[in-house]
């Protein structure tokens, strides 16, 4: 370094790296901003099913790729001013796409599939943006690099600030902005920021432009070629904790439910976890955390296998949150010390966004294709016992063997129980199938990669071979669904949550008997049995389940469910699992898709005596389904004297507060029934809530004045709509 060189990087003090941070904070910032606040805007258009949103994210980790593509080959091939002038120019047009908003002229198409519409929409409307924003966490480090600042040889602090400005938006997006703003306003304020970082980009692009080429001082280890097993060392360490993120959220929201921000903590934790590591003083990969970090596979491995039960509690939730923090820790801090130099760095984040979206593939779209349960979770903590792995100690051929010998030997006595002996026993079997693991693992202790392959072909034959007890199970895009018996039922979960049941006494039998939420004795069953529902023509049923609505169906009437997914429908219908359907409305169509994006195509055809909205029965809410523009839609699709049925059964939300501020803004008069339920004495005799609406006192006949059905006057909160819902808001 010259003496210029020297005089120009003490003058810069600390102002070029805060300004170098600064900016790369904001831009993380306006990135984690515009993946929710997006969806928010589009999401009324394109349904709310779980796909669409899994087909957002594949297209969001998808730029994500081209933005670090694109940054390393920037910066591999142009002067920083050329680097800079590009940059601006492409800032430039995406100023373009401000306010972000729906493309002018677009439309739904049923005749085209909704990924694909789904991809075309996000790519049209926020794709030049988020493309801008996702290059510029590897290209403003290369910057630093360049730049006359302090630490300019090893830049890689600012990813931290990186993730820390994503971890802010992250929780500041559904704590503090849908809380007080609606999309619109929130969407401006975006538009602000994005203009105002432009002006950091010059000013950091201009300082990369004045500090000249990039300094490498560190280490000879870490300026080694980069070669192929480097770099697949970079996908591994990325890949796991990506993954393992997404499964612990399925599991949890899964087992518990979409309570508020129960998707945000870990990937709160995920994006901590970098800021700790990639920082100026890096957590390093301690004895301690070693030790914490194999106690956390043990309880990952427990919980993925079925071992604690198939519920996690709330220190449930808390034990597997934090064993997945401690792997995100050891796996991220691995990765920073596994990092290039300067030179390499772009390179480097690129093979970063590559792992982390194979993560996100594997859990999102091939893991439902494959498996038909949550098992990607017990395939990411087997790789993720790999990480405490060396780079010496690779397995070699003979080890290889080793391990894989004494891992079909330790499998075999598994093998042998279930398929010779015919042993069903689940928790005999799990248990067995650990300390088989755990028996290879102690004989191979001196040869780690032979035990770790040893135990991995112990758990997998496992899980592929112990019988679940299950009369039925699959999995979709939408969650997992299984059949079974208990107590008499027929029993149909999806997830953990019960969504139907038939006696098993009613198999076979001309009318079965509805039960749970159905139960002749709830408040469903009461208006489709009363007068209402006995002298109506048309009905419409927004949630199929197992069909058990069916049955209150009466000689010439038409019925007509609406349901997302295939896979339920096909449950519903397959007469060796549920009858309903089958003995009581066989030609009752299901029309597959968003039921309001359905409704809303279907303005030309005879609208409902009587419309239920029965997709409420889990633990999430479909907030595009619970606005004042749906409750709209669905009156319009009602009769004069229709009604509308809402079956808002929830753990965690009282659904009946948005539903009355509508109520009373469109002029409805509502109704409301707590039912008990009377399991005591009848199992399918579930409680239920239940809200009635209809346009005028007599449209609701004799249920106006049964004293089962309460008055539901509007709470005085502000009304939901597309533009402004607030979850947290109805949290009980």
């Amino acid at each position: 370094m010259n003496q210029s060189h020297t005089r120009t990087a003490s003058g810069s003090g600390l102002l070029v790296p805060a300004l170098f941070t600064l900016t790369i904070f904001l831009s993380a910032s306006l990135l984690f901003f515009v993946q929710p606040l997006f969806a928010k805007i589009v999401l009324p258009q394109i349904g709310g099913a779980p796909a669409v949103w899994t087909t957002a994210m594949l297209f969001f980790q998808s730029v994500l790729i081209g933005g670090y593509l694109y940054a390393h080959l920037v910066t591999r091939h142009l002067p920083v001013a050329g680097q800079l002038a590009l940059h601006l120019l492409l800032w430039g047009a995406a100023l373009a796409f401000l306010p972000l908003g729906l493309p002018e002229g677009w439309r739904y198409d049923p005749e085209v599939p909704a990924a694909w519409q789904t991809l075309g929409l996000f790519a049209l409307g926020v794709g030049v943006p988020f493309g801008v924003l996702s290059a510029n966490a590897p290209l403003i480090q290369s910057w630093y690099a360049r730049s006359d600042g302090p630490s300019a040889e090893d830049p890689y602090f600012l990813y931290g600030a990186s993730n820390l400005g994503s971890l802010v938006a992250l929780l500041a997006f559904p704590l503090l902005a849908e809380p007080l703003l609606g999309a619109a306003r929130i969407g401006a304020l975006w538009a602000a920021g994005f203009v105002a970082f432009g002006g950091f980009l010059l000013l950091c692009g201009l300082s990369a432009h004045r500090g000249g080429a990039v300094r490498v001082t560190r280490g000879t280890a870490a300026a080694d070629p980069v070669g192929a097993a480097r770099i697949g060392r970079w996908l591994l360490l990325a890949f796991v904790p990506s993954s393992l993120m997404l499964a612990v959220t399925t599991k949890i929201s899964t087992d518990i439910g979409a309570i508020p921000l129960v998707w945000v903590v870990p990937l709160s934790l995920y994006l901590l976890s970098f800021v700790l590591t990639f920082a100026r003083r890096p957590l390093t990969p301690s004895p301690l955390l070693r030790a914490a970090y194999l106690v956390a596979l043990a309880l990952l491995g427990a919980v993925f296998a079925g071992i604690t039960g198939a519920h996690v509690g709330l220190w449930g939730v808390a034990g597997l949150m934090l064993a997945f923090f401690v792997v995100a820790l050891f796996a991220h801090a691995r990765l920073y010390e596994a990092r290039p130099a300067g030179r390499h760095l772009t390179l480097f984040y690129l093979v970063m966004s590559v792992g982390g979206a194979l993560g996100g593939f594997f859990n999102s779209i091939l893991a439902p294709l494959v498996f038909d349960s949550l098992a990607e979770g017990g395939v990411t903590t087997l790789l993720a016992a790999t990480l405490v792995l060396s780079p010496a100690m690779r397995p070699t051929p003979s080890l290889t063997r080793l391990g894989t010998g004494l891992g079909i030997v330790a499998a075999l006595p598994l093998a042998l129980a279930v398929t010779v002996f015919g042993v069903t026993d689940w928790l005999m079997l799990k248990l067995a199938m650990f300390g088989l693991a755990a028996l290879a693992a102690i004989a191979l202790r001196r040869h780690l990669p032979a035990a770790a392959i040893a135990m991995g072909i112990v758990t997998v034959t496992g899980v592929w071979l112990i019988p679940s007890g299950d009369l039925f199970r699959d999995r979709s895009f939408f969650g997992t669904h299984r059949v079974f018996e208990a107590d008499g039922l027929r029993l149909y979960a999806n997830g953990t949550t019960i969504h139907g049941a038939e006696r098993v006494a009613d198999l076979g039998r001309d009318r079965p008997e509805p039960q749970f939420y159905y139960h002749r004795n709830g408040p469903m069953a009461q208006v489709l049995t009363s007068g209402l529902g006995t002298e109506a023509a048309r009905v419409g049923i927004v949630g199929l389940g197992v069909g058990a609505l069916a049955c209150y169906r009466r000689e010439g009437q038409d019925w007509i469910f609406y349901e997302i997914d295939a896979a339920v429908d096909r449950i519903a219908r397959d007469p060796s699992l549920f009858t309903f359907l089958g003995a009581c409305a066989p030609e009752a169509p299901t029309r597959l898709g968003d039921a309001r994006m359905m409704l809303a195509q279907e303005a030309a055809e005879p609208v409902y005596d009587i419309l239920v909205i029965d997709a409420y029965g889990s633990d999430a809410v479909p907030m595009h389904l619970t606005t004042d523009e749906a409750m709209r839609l669905y009156i319009d699709r009602l009769a004069p004297n229709g009604v509308l049925l809402y079956h808002i059964s929830n753990r965690y939300y009282a659904i009946e507060r948005p539903l009355s501020r509508s109520a009373e803004a469109i002029g409805l008069v509502a109704r409301i029934q707590d039912y008990p339920g009377q399991e005591a004495t009848d199992p399918g005799d579930a409680p239920s809530r239940v809200v009635l609406l209809a346009r005028s006192e007599a449209a609701l006949g004799p249920l106006a004045d049964d004293p089962r059905w309460a008055l539901l006057p509007a709470d005085g909160g502000p009304v939901w709509t597309d533009d402004f819902a607030d979850l947290l808001s109805i949290l009980r």
